[in-house]
């Protein structure tokens, strides 16, 4: 699970609890400006087959950076549908998909940072 904060221009995912160890990663900046879209993930949404590095099991969690024809993504996610997936423009990804606490209030709340 991923904490979202927002300041004025960037938006930080805090990578929460043992998911720090299964995505090698705790934190993750990105310009709100490279947001091109904001949508709640599809459920059977799956990340490219390169995984580097990270942890994957098929149907209960990818959590890590994964790789496949000219994209970069991060996820996050136990495929639970509480899942944010967001495109990217520029920067390090081109795509992430994470969980959220609440989803709806977290959509709204980066909805409103890239209209702004």
């Amino acid at each position: 699970m991923v904490e979202l904060e927002l300041d004025e221009s960037t938006v930080t995912l805090n990578v929460l609890g043992g998911h720090r160890i299964l995505a090698l990663r705790g934190q993750l900046t990105l310009d709100v400006a490279d947001i091109e879209t904001i949508t709640s993930a599809e459920v059977d949404l799956r990340p490219p087959w390169v995984r580097a590095p990270g942890t994957f099991f098929p149907g209960v969690i990818a959590a890590g950076t994964y790789r496949g024809r000219g994209r970069k993504e991060f996820w996050d996610t136990t495929f639970t549908g509480r899942a944010i997936r967001i495109d990217l423009a520029g920067g390090e990804y081109t795509r992430l998909v994470v969980d959220v606490a609440d989803l709806e209030a977290e959509l709204d709340k980066l909805t409103a940072a890239v209209a702004a």
